[in-house]
């Protein structure tokens, strides 16, 4: 398994308890599957004792060098819809995530990276149930397969990490647990839940989880809907998700997981200021012309698993195989998508030495392939289809990733771990069409060897410092080399990866078990960062290229404190300083100009009180400063601050649990812009929802 360079903050737990009683976040067992943890992470006590498995390992925070968050399952609760990402990764320093549409389409970026993405996540490595869901480009979809609500913890890892999973996760990894089985002798639960609130939005979602002898399972099924904020942005989805953790016997364990996603959206695009200022809510002229939108359907089957050799060396591997099929109207055509995507993980460890000095030395290899079927017809309007073909093309793709590791314990103290990784990403497009007898088939291939190294000092159960150096390699997506502005077939062949390398150093800890608190300094350096640009042939497509090169200091802070015993607040605040250097785009020379979309401060607050056991109080806030909109820095977004708050009553009722919720988004009413996006044309702009109140109602059998 994978040793990575962590250190964790953790959010959305409890208070830290004045005992000595360790009730923690343990390791998992030794025969638990990769990516399994059975830790509750609503009670941590003793916050050295906490491990973070995101690295298909469980590794204590105590001896991490690296910056990691970990949202536990209070945070989890609170989500006013439990729809999308953003309410997950609100108080996580150094992520951004714009939910431009008030649905599930988000985009999201750590320390900056993946900021220009037209959809879905660029260079974050996703692992659901220890499944990755990016393809072997590194793009993964709008976290459409993820139901929030079944969700019970989240390891967010921060910088740097291609040596850990390659170009996927050249910003960081984001770890995503669902629902965990009761342990041997546990008692089966049953939640039943619903929400409902403005803008047409409901949701309910129904799980379960039992054993039966060596078998535990658990299953889950949710149905959302909403009209969004504004017109053309109606979106609703259906999400069915079964897994199980088999005992096999001493040495063996597996766990089988299947999932069911049919996710829609409409797409609103982006406003140009005068159609701001005339009607915020409008959708762009273009999106109704041609009803642009994005459906989704993928089932999803895999087997992580793990095999005991020997007290000290496991076996850890898992398979899997997604099935796509994808639609989208946009304006100058209907694409249909086909998508078969096989892989797996082999992952060799072994824990060598005694005394002063031991090793953690292991090997391994992921291995992943998709094929993708496209073909793309006119958009004669309302995304009726036209029988002329655009395009008829097939993608085959894979990627292979070879990486070896070393974590050095020296005394009780001092921990030093070093990641190399050797990835080689093919692209092959094979032209069935050739219109005119032009034969747009070719090739896209990159490859890339990493490197990761960092040293932890630990003195004392209650703090530690850190710091770390890595590299960065991010290959064009799919998304990026299917957008051709040559042709409307073919790779767009003038691309080439993003690479980079940074330090970071950090200090974490906790005081009088009343105050947690994590700071991470970091430096990035890329070069061949990705800038968007339009053609005038092509006006209303997005096209991508390497624009410039980045220099990027930041700070991250997280702060959870206890002020009194029943009141605790949690701050997370980033600052961002992210320029080019030596970079030209369309605008011309943009040196020393800022990156677009990345506030210098951003700043996220949540207060709550528990005036008696069964009432939470809650008020929290959302303050980012102005943004530029594109490189060229000559206009900007000005900042804001959204105010939000909840009240959430626990009860009993017939042998069941319960909880009433009640919430509200941006309380006074601010108008804000939610997203913009780099375009040419001006149409850059897209505002986010005003005033937001929502109900909720969770019931629980044991």
């Amino acid at each position: 398994m994978i040793t990575t360079l962590v250190c964790c903050t953790l959010l959305g737990t409890a208070p830290l308890a004045p005992t000595a009683h360790h009730d923690t976040l343990a390791s998992p067992p030794q025969q638990a599957p990769a990516n399994s943890t059975k830790a509750d992470t609503t009670r941590v006590y003793d916050l050295m004792a906490v491990t973070v498995t995101a690295t298909r390992t469980a590794i204590p925070l105590r001896v991490n060098p690296g910056a990691t968050s970990v949202v536990g399952q209070r945070n989890l609760d609170d989500m006013a819809r439990t729809v999308a990402v953003d309410e997950a990764m609100r108080l996580v320093p150094g992520v951004k995530v714009d939910n431009q549409a008030d649905g599930e389409r988000v985009h999201m970026s750590i320390r900056g990276q993946g900021i220009l993405s037209e959809r879905g996540l660029r260079g974050i490595k996703v692992l659901l149930d220890g499944i990755p869901l990016n393809d072997p480009s590194g793009f993964a979809s709008d976290l459409y397969d993820v139901d929030w609500s079944d969700v019970s913890k989240v390891e967010v890892l921060r910088g740097p990490g291609a040596s850990l999973y390659g170009g996927g996760s050249t910003a960081g990894v984001l770890n995503i647990v669902t629902m965990e089985p009761p342990a041997e002798g546990g008692a089966p639960t049953s939640t039943a839940e619903a929400h409902m609130g403005s803008n047409g939005f409901w949701k309910t979602a129904a799980r379960g989880t039992g054993r039966s002898g060596d078998v535990g399972y658990g299953v889950s099924l949710s149905r959302t809907y909403g009209d969004g904020y504004r017109e053309h942005t109606a979106f609703n989805a259906t999400n069915a998700r079964a897994k199980a953790e088999w005992s096999v016997n001493d040495r063996l364990r597996l766990e089988p997981i299947v999932s069911w996603t049919s996710f829609f959206n409409q797409n609103a695009e982006g406003l140009n200021l005068t159609w701001l200022a005339e009607n915020r809510r409008q959708a762009n002229p273009d999106a109704n012309t041609f009803n642009e939108l994005q459906r989704t359907r993928r089932f999803t089957g895999g087997m992580v698993g793990r095999y005991e050799l020997s007290p000290s060396t496991s076996l850890d591997f898992n398979g899997y195989i997604r099935d796509t099929r994808y639609l989208e109207p946009v304006p100058s055509s209907v694409q249909h998508r086909s998508l078969a995507a096989p892989g797996g993980t082999v992952q060799l460890s072994s824990r060598l030495g005694s005394g002063t000095v031991t090793h953690t030395l292991g090997g391994g290899a992921d291995v992943e392939w998709q094929r993708i079927a496209e073909f793309r017809v006119p958009n004669l309007g309302l995304a009726k289809e036209g029988t002329t073909l655009l395009s008829d093309q097939t993608i085959h793709q894979s990627g292979l990733g070879v990486f070896l590791f070393d974590r050095v314990e020296l005394g009780r103290s001092w921990t030093a771990l070093l990641n190399v990784r050797y990835d080689r990403i093919t692209n092959r497009l094979d032209d069935q069409l050739q219109a005119g007898g032009v034969d747009l088939s070719g090739n896209a291939d990159f490859d890339r060897a990493t490197a990761r190294v960092g040293l932890s000092w630990s003195p004392s159960q209650e703090w530690s410092v850190y710091g770390n150096w890595g590299q960065g390699f991010l290959p064009p997506a799919t998304e990026e080399l299917a957008n051709n502005p040559a042709a409307q077939g073919g790779f767009n062949e003038s691309l080439e990866p993003a690479l980079s390398h940074g330090e970071e150093v950090g200090v974490r800890g906790i005081r009088g078990h009343r105050f947690l608190y994590d700071v991470a300094l970091f430096h990035l350096e890329t070069s061949g960062d990705f800038d968007r640009y339009r053609v005038p042939s092509r006006p209303l497509e997005t096209f991508y290229r390497n624009g410039g090169n980045s220099r990027r200091f930041g700070a991250e802070v997280y702060a959870n404190v206890n002020l009194l015993d029943p009141v605790w607040l949690q701050v997370a605040y980033t600052w961002s300083h992210f320029l080019y250097k030596k970079s030209t785009s369309v605008y011309g020379d943009i040196e020393g100009n800022w990156l677009p979309n990345s506030p210098q401060h951003q700043l996220l607050t949540d207060l709550a009180w528990h005036p008696v056991p069964e009432l939470t109080l809650g008020v929290g806030s959302d303050t980012y400063s102005k943004w530029y909109v594109d490189a060229s820095s000559a206009t900007s977004v000005d900042g804001y601050t959204l105010w939000n708050a909840r009240a959430a009553w626990s009860f009993d009722l017939s042998g069941m649990t319960g909880e009433l919720s009640v919430q509200g988004r941006n309380l006074t009413a601010t108008k804000y812009i939610a997203f913009t996006e780099p375009d040419p044309d001006g149409n850059s702009y897209q505002p986010g929802p005003e005033r937001e109140l929502f109900v909720g109602l969770r019931l629980t059998r044991r």
